[in-house]
């Protein structure tokens, strides 16, 4: 019976290191292809890049292979300061999503994304981009 609890605490412990691989808060140390802040949704990454008025997500899978982006649709709702914005994001070219809206950037600024691939449910994640931008320089 002892082997068997050892074994069981080996594996869980291997297993760690990949559960924390591509947890939120360590995609946040890491660079990103395009400068945004890139948070997992099911079996995606989405990275998000924020500029005035105007988001942009990137998809890709978790090796980070683009996914491409053609037939799927996507919302953000954008809380900063005390505004609250939606915006629509349509396929902008091979693995992205574009919208624009009205909202400033913000350090307390936090994005909902949400991504329809065809075919599929919706995946969604949550950023604060001012916020992990501030912490990656």
């Amino acid at each position: 019976m002892n082997h068997l609890k050892i074994t069981a605490l080996i594996l869980s412990l291997l297993a760690t290191p990949l559960a924390y691989a591509h947890s939120d808060e360590y995609l946040d140390s890491q660079p990103t292809p395009h400068g945004g802040q890139m948070h997992m949704a099911g079996p995606y990454h989405f990275e998000l890049l924020a500029k005035r008025n105007e988001l942009t997500v990137y998809l890709t899978d978790h090796a980070g292979t683009k996914i491409p982006s053609n037939g799927a649709n996507g919302s953000a709702t954008v809380l900063s300061g005390k505004t609250k914005a939606a915006v629509k994001l349509q396929p902008s070219g091979d693995n992205a999503l574009k919208g624009s809206g009205q909202f400033e950037l913000a350090p307390d600024m936090k994005v909902v994304v949400s991504v329809t691939m065809p075919g599929k449910a919706p995946e969604q994640a949550r950023f604060t981009p001012q916020a992990a931008t501030a912490h990656q320089h």
